[in-house]
């Protein structure tokens, strides 16, 4: 049987705190911005942690890395 792989996708949108927890970055900053205002798209730039529903997910894609 093959190796398991991991999600290559999965682990360029999603980095390792130094505590374990999965960060992400936020939805709704690429395209259409200027219906945003400048608050709402600066607090868009500041990372989110993955939310606890969606960590076993996470770690089955990414699970090789450390």
């Amino acid at each position: 049987m093959p190796k398991m792989r991991s999600h290559s996708s999965t682990k360029k949108r999603i980095r390792v705190t130094g505590s374990g927890k999965f960060r992400r970055g936020q939805a709704g900053i690429r395209h259409l911005a200027p219906a945003t205002t400048s608050k709402q798209s600066r607090h868009l730039r500041k990372f989110a942690l993955v939310s606890t529903s969606d960590l076993r997910r996470i770690r089955q894609k990414i699970a090789n890395i450390k």
